[in-house]
């Protein structure tokens, strides 16, 4: 077993120490600054991420609050405008039943003229009728009790007696 990776000799032993401490001033000198730069830029960028996911974590509370005072505003303008188109249907059924029944009072107040007029005119035809009556039957007793000229001289004798000529 002569392996010189598992057993080596002094000369490699050397080399390798010699190489691992080149390789560790190469990285010295200039990878381990730009590997601490690069884990300082991460570092902030992740703080970076975290102040601003507190920001947006503060703002989303902030627009939630917001949201609600807007949601209540909406809420209540709308209870609002339902309020006042409640009030505004009931005050045009209000007043078209106020119309309504005023134009029925006018009707029935048209109607009880036109009824009273007809009935004026009935009873007036009614008179003109009992006149006419009254005016023929007197005709007819006056032809009869005139038919006798001494009766018919006598009528006009107590009609004339009656009759005031002053």
């Amino acid at each position: 077993m002569n392996n010189p990776l598992i057993s080596p000799g002094l000369g490699v032993f050397v080399w390798q120490i010699i190489s691992f401490a080149i390789l560790v001033f190469i990285l010295a000198k200039f990878g381990w600054p730009m590997i601490l730069k690069s884990l300082k830029q991460r570092e902030s960028a992740i703080e970076e991420s975290l102040n601003a996911a507190e920001k947006a974590k503060e703002e989303m509370k902030n627009l939630t609050s917001h949201n609600e005072e807007l949601l209540k505003e909406a809420k209540r303008e709308r209870d609002e405008l339902l309020r006042n188109a409640r009030l505004t249907s009931e005050s045009i059924i209000e007043d078209a039943r106020a119309k309504a029944s005023a134009d029925a009072n006018r009707i029935i107040e048209s109607a009880r003229e036109q009824i009273n007029n007809e009935r004026m005119k009935a009873v007036h035809e009614l008179k003109n009728q009992i006149a006419n009556l009254s005016i023929e039957i007197a005709e007819k007793l006056i032809k009869q009790e005139l038919s006798d000229k001494e009766k018919a001289n006598d009528v006009i004798r107590r009609q004339l007696e009656e009759t005031d000529l002053r």
